[in-house]
């Protein structure tokens, strides 16, 4: 009995531990992050069903309108006959059944569904530009997340390293090689970096929460350490030119002033078809008795005789239209002036990043080796060595600020291009 029990025990622990296995925490990679934020972001789920309504109302607006319908009753007092009030349509005089149906001529009817059409790709454009927003936002926090992570880090090294040279300071001042303000400064040393250290213990939680609320998850959430940056594009992708032509055929900021410039155009020749009438088309059967006696067809034209008021909807019309071609111009030079400015920054951010990487980084290090060798043996003073050892911290950091510059300026580009590089 106990080793079924124990058996059962056993499978129950080997399910738990392959549940908690097999239930991966998010934010290794950026990408399952941004899959994330796309599946869950409430905003952009509300723009979607915002844009399959704007399309709904395509149809609709090119359509007839409704028909109508109408009856009189005729002679309801019988004057014609035995002079008694009735409703029925069999016992009065005669009904007369109408049914009109308004055509609108001129193209009219295709000209209105123009302009849901092109409302409908409006509010397309307003959501990809919603996620271009959201992406670039969960591409930011995930590189300062990272960013925090790795100087927490570099910090927990330091602190570890701190710990030897403060054994280091007291064996040499035990033996009178140095004074005792050598280990007073490496107890300094180590209880700043321990000062850092809770302070970016506090910043790595906030950067986590920020990344959270993105996802809209909790803000105590747990998040995956990250395993690295996405890797940059070669500099042959980052030409201007090539960019430019991207931004103008898929930029959203500029698709939505486009989509408006549309409407804008086909509102103002429906105004200006506005001018000429329409056509009701009607039939009538007319009922005498229990008969159908006579029919009747019928035309009808809106007479358009009020001109100083399609006159003024017309200047309105053609005034929206010139307002949608300059936000646009606007915009084009607000995005182009973006696009040259995080082009620059980023060939700056990756020239800066193989400059420490190749060449301030080894030197720090270098020197900081040579300092400690030189404490070792008497040649330096602990405040050298102290200084070495915060001139490899700050390169460490310096290249790592960069890279982090670099991902915020990519994810501006690939912002403004409305899709990944």
């Amino acid at each position: 009995m106990r080793r079924v029990m124990l058996k059962k025990a056993v499978a129950l622990g080997v399910c738990l531990w392959g549940g908690l296995a097999g239930a991966q925490v998010p934010g290794a990679r950026v990408e399952e992050l941004l899959e994330l934020a796309r599946r869950q972001n409430p905003e952009l789920a509300a723009m979607g069903f915002e844009v399959e309504a704007a399309r709904e109302r395509v149809q609709p607006a090119g359509a007839l309108p409704d028909p109508m319908g109408r009856m009189e009753l005729r002679d309801v007092g019988n004057q014609m006959g035995n002079g008694d009030f009735n409703l029925l349509p069999a016992r009065v005089g005669s009904t007369k059944y109408t049914v009109t149906q308004t055509i609108p001529l001129w193209g009219k009817r295709d000209l209105r569904r123009e302009v849901a059409a092109a409302d409908a790709a409006q509010a397309q454009a307003r959501r990809s530009g919603t996620w271009a927003e959201l992406a670039a936002r969960v591409k930011a926090a995930f590189a300062q997340y990272y960013l925090v992570g790795q100087n927490l880090k570099i910090t927990r090294e330091l602190l570890r390293l701190a710990g030897s040279l403060e054994q280091l300071a007291q064996a040499r001042y035990v033996d009178g090689l140095v004074p005792q303000q050598d280990v007073v400064r490496a107890q300094v040393e180590r209880t700043a970096l321990r000062s850092e250290l809770l302070m970016m213990e506090t910043e790595h939680h906030h950067a986590a929460a920020r990344l959270n609320a993105l996802l809209r998850r909790p803000p105590q959430a747990a998040l995956a350490e990250p395993q690295a940056l996405r890797p940059l594009p070669a500099a042959a992708k980052l030409d201007y030119t090539a960019l430019e032509a991207r931004l103008l055929a898929a930029n959203p900021q500029l698709a939505v002033q486009e989509a408006q410039i549309a409407a804008a155009d086909k509102n103002r020749e429906l105004v200006t078809k506005n001018r000429y009438p329409d056509l009701t088309v009607g039939v009538s059967p007319i009922q005498t008795r229990n008969r159908v006696s006579e029919w009747e067809l019928m035309f009808e034209i809106n007479i358009p005789l009020r001109q100083e008021s399609r006159r003024a909807q017309e200047r309105e019309a053609a005034a929206m239209a010139s307002a949608a071609r300059a936000r646009k111009e606007a915009a084009l030079s607000q995005v182009s002036a973006e696009l040259a400015e995080n082009l620059s920054a980023l060939d700056a951010a990756r020239r800066l990043e193989q400059l420490v990487a190749t060449a301030l980084l080894p030197q720090a290090d270098v020197a900081f080796q040579a300092a400690l060798a030189g404490y070792e043996t008497g040649r330096l003073d602990f405040a050298t060595l102290l200084e070495a050892q915060r001139q490899l911290r700050k390169a460490k950091l310096d290249r790592l600020k960069a890279q982090a510059e670099a991902q915020l300026r990519l994810a501006d580009i690939e912002r403004l291009l409305g899709e990944e590089l």
